[in-house]
């Protein structure tokens, strides 16, 4: 099984798969898992795309505007806002680059799941009526709050300098993040719906503090899963049945 990829929005490049066994041609409603990138990172979700393929999902992993082979500049707006942009575009149809046949999802659930820079999109995600829950691993929740192995200075000159062209944005738009307003959830945490909202997060992370997160979960009334070890987790751990089982009793709770 190889990843599809298709564009959003004319900028937004994105991997997917249908559920396992879907015939292309046809229109479903479907249950559908939108994935969020961290920052900086490869996108090669392609384990997690086929493990919820497999499970029965349409799965989607979008690259941010201005990041990877997705157009426009990264940090310009919110990039949560690029994930709600795949979601309305998913109804409109969408073709797949590789043999060119054409989807249609009308999702009747839909789940955003990220970890880390994605985990904050998630939640911000969150607030869109159209997205059923959402999943953020070892999230930033608050960019005022520096990190001890990755402070936000030097995050900026090591994914220049390691990740080149593959993140392209403006000192001025990345200095949006320290200012609490831009793509913070702490700063907008009377808009966060916590029935809607799972929080994973491991106590000895030293990139994304954990107090911080908790003390977020607490405010939201979120469901949250503390880790005693694991360090700076990601989505891959969803992989696993520990994990995978919250996520199943989490969608299948009652808000």
């Amino acid at each position: 099984m190889h990843t599809l990829r298709t564009r959003f929005k004319k900028d937004i490049v994105a991997e997917f798969l249908p559920p396992s066994g879907s015939q292309a041609s046809h229109s479903y409603k479907e249950r559908v898992v939108i994935f969020c990138d961290g920052l900086p990172s490869v996108p090669s979700k392609r384990s997690l795309l086929e493990f919820f393929s497999k499970k029965g999902y349409w799965v989607f992993h979008p690259r941010y505007r201005g990041t990877w082979e997705s157009g426009g500049r990264f940090l310009k707006k919110s990039p949560h806002e690029d994930i709600l942009d795949v979601i309305s575009a998913l109804s409109g149809g969408f073709r797949d680059f590789w043999s060119n046949k054409k989807y249609t999802v009308r999702p009747d659930h839909l789940y955003v799941i990220g970890s880390s820079f994605g985990g904050t999109a998630a939640i911000l995600a969150s607030g869109d009526p159209r997205v059923t829950k959402a999943v953020a691993i070892a999230p930033v929740v608050d960019w005022t709050r520096k990190s001890r192995a990755e402070p936000i200075d030097w995050l900026a000159k090591f994914t220049k300098r390691a990740f080149g062209q593959g993140y392209r944005f403006s000192h001025s738009d990345w200095r949006k993040l320290e200012g609490g307003k831009f793509y913070n959830p702490f700063g907008m945490i009377e808009r966060i719906n916590g029935t809607k909202l799972l929080i994973i997060h491991a106590n000895d992370d030293d990139v994304v503090s954990f107090k911080p997160v908790k003390t977020f979960a607490k405010h939201t009334g979120c469901t949250f899963v503390p880790v005693k070890k694991g360090g700076h987790l990601s989505s891959s751990i969803l992989l696993k049945k520990r994990f995978y089982r919250r996520f199943q009793e989490f969608i299948k709770k009652k808000m």
